[in-house]
């Protein structure tokens, strides 16, 4: 397989950017606020591309519920890099992956970053839990990895995969009811073992703590927030605040569950789908989508190449 991390010539003949470069141009930018929409299979991928979005989370939650697994490492990494792929091939847009733990120790953290480099993956993320992890808005106990231990994961994946990928460090401190000191204490010692960015994580219902941390954090490194809880604070506040990026992490697994369990109600009730054409997609939408067009230019190109001489 084509190492993707490698760069490639586009169609045009030019070298194309490697995905990485790509995704620390957002996450590393000073200069405005970059938004990343959580995919967990190519469809998803797609739709998040076409609605404008320039860069996508991989997110472990929503990749586990697709399987029907929970979010605490039912899935496997093999499984997880094989829904990386699908989402890669179906898109443009730099994938920054959600790595968990790194599904064991620094040896386990540094092959699945090298498998999602090869896959074409842009950035992968490991938080500070132990192994195996628990979804951080699940219950309240939540043990983390000692610094010294979890800074050497990410001193083994950056010198795996270098600059190959964009390595995020996501501390789990707040949500494990640490104090603010020990968060910070984290993300310093997190940025020396050579993390590109920092994420910080809160399960508040207010994005206090999260703007306290980056008062404290001074800007060190580039820092990442996922405000699935505090969902009221206006943007305004990140902008003030120099947060780098902002991951809408499981909203399009979350509409999607609304929607098919509408969808499967109605037509159990009423024996019947002519009442619901007019809320779902029509066939053509999946068809454009997926670029069935560019399938029939390559049969006429390659399958029946004499009738183009015609």
């Amino acid at each position: 397989m084509l190492d993707r991390a490698v760069r490639t010539n586009g169609p045009d003949g030019r070298a194309d950017a490697a995905p990485s470069d790509a995704l620390r141009g957002q996450i590393c930018s000073n200069s405005e606020l970059s938004f990343l929409m959580e995919a967990h299979d190519g469809l998803s991928a797609a739709i998040a591309e076409r609605a404008g979005f320039k860069g996508l989370w991989a997110s472990g939650l929503s990749i586990a519920s697709s399987l029907g697994y929970r979010d605490a490492n039912e899935a496997s990494w093999t499984q997880l890099v094989d829904a990386v792929e699908r989402i890669v091939d179906s898109n443009t847009l730099p994938v920054l992956v959600d790595g968990d733990s790194g599904f064991g120790n620094f040896n386990n953290a540094r092959l699945l970053a090298r498998k999602l480099c090869q896959r074409g993956a842009a950035g992968v993320a490991f938080q500070d839990s132990c192994f195996p992890k628990m979804n951080s808005f699940v219950g309240e106990r939540h043990p983390l990895a000692e610094i010294d231990e979890f800074s050497g994961r990410l001193r083994a994946v950056k010198d795996s995969v270098g600059t190959d990928l964009v390595l995020v460090a996501r501390t789990e401190a707040l949500i494990a009811d640490h104090s603010m000191d020990e968060a910070i204490l984290r993300a310093h010692a997190f940025a020396d073992a050579g993390a590109d960015a920092i994420l910080i994580h809160s399960r508040k219902s207010t994005a206090d703590e999260v703007l306290s941390f980056a008062s404290a954090w001074q800007n060190r490194l580039p820092l990442v927030i996922v405000p699935t809880k505090y969902y009221r604070t206006p943007v305004s506040a990140y902008h003030d605040a120099r947060i780098s990026t902002v991951i809408w992490a499981n909203h399009a697994m979350r509409a999607a569950i609304v929607a098919m369990r509408r969808i499967c109600d109605r037509i159990i009730a009423r024996e019947g789908t002519a009442s619901i054409e007019s809320h779902i997609a029509p066939l053509e939408d999946i068809f454009e989508l997926l670029r069935y067009d560019e399938l029939a230019r390559a049969e006429a190109k390659y399958l029946h190449p004499g009738d183009l001489r015609q």
